[in-house]
């Protein structure tokens, strides 16, 4: 599978696209939301999240069947990024299974600023 192609697709909502990427009886999970997808609804969902988006892959680790995702998703002004792991399972080439986590990205609380030296990432 094109994980790139994949990842775009998402990115820039291609509703035309994206259900090309599954099994037809997939099961996509956002942990975070505690929300379960069928192929359908998880692009109807995914198209329909308000703005525009860029994003970047920082990360693939590919196990074969089983692949590892790590991107940064965007606004283009900057204002809202987030990042995003998912768990990929591949079944003749194609997503059985996807997990994802979303995080909002944020500045570290006071508090744990106060405690610790501040080092960036």
């Amino acid at each position: 599978m094109k994980i790139h192609s994949f990842f775009n697709d998402v990115v820039s909502k291609n509703e035309a696209a994206l259900p090309s990427y599954f099994m037809e009886d997939a099961v996509i999970r956002w942990h975070c939301t505690k929300e379960k997808f069928t192929v359908d609804e998880y692009v109807r969902v995914n198209c329909a999240y308000p703005g525009q988006w860029g994003g970047e892959i920082e990360r693939i680790e590919d196990f074969g069947e089983k692949v590892i995702l790590v991107a940064r998703v965007f606004s283009p002004d900057g204002s809202s990024s987030f990042h995003l792991v998912s768990f990929i399972s591949l079944k003749d080439g194609r997503i059985s299974e996807l997990d994802e986590y979303w995080a909002d990205d944020e500045e570290a609380p006071d508090w744990r600023k106060q405690m610790l030296c501040k080092r960036s990432i």
